[in-house]
């Protein structure tokens, strides 16, 4: 029997082609009715018979864009209306928007085609999308995604761009950001000092790429912020690029021009290449094949794995295609700062390090880097979470009685934000002691709060009172009289892995393994190597590695040494003494004799260790020590392992112990590799020992330490063995980027 029926879907439905895709489906089904935008996401409204409505459902689900993640739909009889076609009507805002933010998608296959063809119009032309592709989130000003609603608005169509996106037989048919060289965004290329080249468009990548082969370091405005880019392999350039973005160490990322180059170069896995290749385009960390043309040493010092990308946009495919060799593509910003994303602030602060500036009219909205994954076999690991991933956290809702904002910690931040029945986890911000850092932080709370049109009921922080998350929170709370919620760092942490799982519900017990650098525990010490229990509504603290001293403040962190003389038992200090000055070793010595502060933390074990091998005593950026730690236990090729908690079965774990057999091991002449390697099977080794012992089967780890890939595969393969399952972040970094989702997580399944 005829009748109308009503198909609503929710998820990421919106800026990804759904309409275009819905009005193909339903003239191949011979339907008639309509699609549009709402503000839960996609409503499809069709005569048809119940049967004919359901077939048709079952079509749009598994047929939908590739970019589309459908979370929920209904189908629904709504009585009898009649239509005499299919059409896309225009979109409708109701009510309060609850839909998710639709993140950037790298560019197609189809588009890299249109651009590289001089017979098509859009040949050349550096900011060529369509429906499948482009910037979404960068650009976004409010919802629906429709046109108007984002910053490309300011480019009106010309002619043919408006049949293309009238024509239901074209691929940029409701295209949104659809734009030409006729109508749209404009390059323009001048000197570190501000002079125009004054070439033509289509001069301007080809000069760009002149330059590039020719040792100049280029500020690039890509569609989600800046990037610096130099000749990865010109070693002069990378050391210049060094030099003053002021970055003496930390790794920088490879831009290439395709797969095909990559995988010369580059041992890749099928996850990778799926990776590196997907429409996300993240950083993908990758170990160079034997030898190579790449300047590896400069590009990443004494590291064993480089992170490398595909281009993500028409500008970056367009360039890459013109040098046809490996950039190094770095954030556009000095280190600490956020990336750049105008052109103002481009040349205020980047004058002193790009020779020249490649520009561009379209506004960005939300400046985000780049993602950065790496693989450990076929276990993803997330070390930021930023372009093509954020703001969307679609494997989980939460309640929506009350809108909530989660601060998140200090280092590597995010925020979250509930303002429907949908969960907005933000991009990684940086720092917040930079205050460019905490600025862009708060600006972009603001602008959620804006988007969503709501201001937050409950605010939840983190219990240390100096993060500037938790301080301007607090400040948040009293100004909008919002209830204030406090939770420990490292039971964020753990909650972030059980919300990621669905595991607040089991009724099976999981330990917790939460080791990072720094946070503050409930008893006022700096924890970091703890194992918790979770049952029922409760995590309770298990068990940490000992107790050790926290001296000199932030310098702790920053100085490897420094974790090596906390941590050393007291009759091993002689030997480390001629890593200080006499003057150092005296003040150190006194301070650890009064000091107060204790600390449990396993990434200043990590520093310790990589310490006494000689590997660094002070580093240039956060997590080095750990970094060339884990790039010389890769080295190791044999299977002779150490265990230098052998025949140690104590609690709190003894630091100690581990590290007088680190040195021991070290004396009699046991090569760096095997002992690097061996120190963190050690640690593999006892978080199933552990669970054995307190029969635990599930196991949930978190924190910046399981960033390593040697410790997860490890981990992986010990408790395989073992029977144990082993749970791992999966959709969000595993380091502080994770806190603020675990917040709300704390808030949500703990009791009180």
């Amino acid at each position: 029997m005829q009748g109308t029926y009503e198909i609503a879907l929710t998820g990421q439905v919106q800026g990804v082609g759904f309409r275009p895709f819905v009005y193909h489906l339903a003239k191949r089904f011979g339907l008639e009715g309509y699609v549009c935008n709402k503000s839960i996401g996609v409503v499809i409204r069709i005569n048809a018979s119940k049967e004919e409505a359901s077939s048709f459902l079952s079509a749009v689900r598994t047929e939908a864009p590739r970019t589309s993640i459908i979370t929920s739909f209904s189908l629904e009889k709504i009585g009898d209306e009649k239509y005499t076609s299919f059409e896309i009507q225009p979109s409708r805002k109701e009510e309060q928007i609850d839909i998710p933010l639709t993140p950037d998608f790298a560019i197609c296959e189809d588009c890299k085609a249109d651009i590289r063809n001089p017979e098509n119009r859009r040949f050349a032309y550096p900011f060529t999308t369509c429906t499948n592709c482009g910037p979404r989130y960068s650009i976004t000003k409010t919802f629906p995604f429709e046109r108007a609603h984002t910053t490309i608005d300011a480019f009106a169509m010309c002619s043919a761009c408006r049949q293309e996106y009238q024509d239901p037989d074209d691929r940029r048919f409701h295209s949104q950001t659809n734009t030409c060289s006729q109508c749209g965004i404009t390059l323009q290329l001048t000197s570190g000092a501000g002079k125009d080249s004054g070439l033509s468009q289509p001069e301007i990548i080809a000069e760009t790429a002149r330059l590039l082969s020719s040792g100049a370091i280029i500020a690039i405005k890509n569609t989600n912020g800046y990037l610096l880019c130099c000749d990865a392999n010109d070693a002069e350039a990378i050391a210049r690029l060094r030099q003053k973005k002021r970055r003496p160490a930390k790794p920088f990322a490879l831009l290439f021009p395709n797969i095909s180059y990559i995988k010369s170069s580059f041992q890749l896995s099928l996850s990778e290449e799926k990776a590196v290749s997907s429409a996300e385009a993240p950083i993908v960390l990758l170990k160079p094949k034997g030898k190579t043309d790449l300047k590896v040493e400069e590009i990443a010092p004494n590291l064993s794995n480089l992170g490398c990308m595909l281009p993500s946009s028409a500008l970056l495919t367009l360039l890459m295609d013109e040098v046809d060799m490996p950039l190094v593509a770095t954030s556009g910003n000095i280190h600490g700062s956020p990336i750049i994303a105008t052109e103002e602030e481009a040349k205020k602060k980047l004058s002193e390090v790009a020779d020249h500036f490649l520009d561009h009219d379209l506004t960005i909205s939300f400046p985000q880097d780049d993602s950065v994954v790496r693989f450990v076999d076929d276990q993803k690991i997330i070390l930021r979470r930023a372009r093509g991933m954020a703001p969307n956290y679609l494997a989980k809702s939460f309640k929506n009685e009350e809108t909530t904002l989660a601060m998140g910690a200090h280092l590597k931040s995010s925020f979250a934000f509930v303002p429907n029945s949908h969960t907005y986890v933000s991009p990684y911000f940086g720092n917040l002691d930079s205050f460019e850092v905490l600025t862009r932080f708060e600006k972009s709370i603001e602008a959620y709060e804006n988007l969503f049109e709501k201001k937050a009921d409950v605010i939840l922080v983190d219990k240390h009172p100096q993060y500037q998350s938790s301080i301007f929170g607090k400040e948040m709370a009293a100004e909008l009289e919002a209830e204030i919620h406090s939770f420990q760092h490292h039971k964020a942490h753990f909650a972030s892995v059980l919300g990621e799982h669905d595991l607040f519900d089991t009724s099976e017990k999981v330990l917790g393994v939460i080791w990072d650098g720094t946070g503050l525990g409930d008893d006022g010490a700096i924890w970091g190597g703890e194992f918790f229990s979770y049952n029922r509504g409760s995590i309770d603290r298990l068990a940490h590695f000992e107790y050790s001293d926290w001296i000199a403040g932030d310098k702790m962190a920053k100085e490897p040494r420094l974790s090596l003389l906390c941590y050393l038992p007291e009759d091993l200090r002689e030997n480390y003494c001629s890593k200080f000055s006499e003057m150092e070793w005296k003040i150190y010595e006194k301070s650890l004799s009064s000091n107060a502060l204790k600390t449990s933390s396993v990434g200043r074990l990590f520093d310790a260790v990589a310490s006494m091998l000689g590997l660094i005593d002070v580093a240039s950026y956060e997590g080095e020590a750990a970094m060339l730690l884990e790039a010389v236990a890769e080295e190791y090729q044999g299977n002779e392992f150490i265990d230098f908690l052998a025949d140690t079965v104590s609690e709190p774990i003894p630091t100690k112990i581990i590290l007088r057999n680190v040195h021991q091991a070290r004396s009699t002449g046991i090569p760096k590799d095997r002992i690097s390697n061996s120190f963190i099977h050690t640690l593999a080794l006892l978080i199933v020992k552990f669970a054995d012992r307190k029969d635990f089967r599930r196991i949930a780890c978190s924190g910046g330490v399981f960033q390593n890939a040697v410790l997860s595969k490890k981990l992986i393969e010990l408790t395989s063995r073992s029977k144990m399952e082993l749970f791992l972040n999966r959709f969000l970094s595993c380091n502080d980027e994770n806190i603020s989702f675990g917040q709300l997580c704390c808030h949500q399944y703990l009791k009180d």
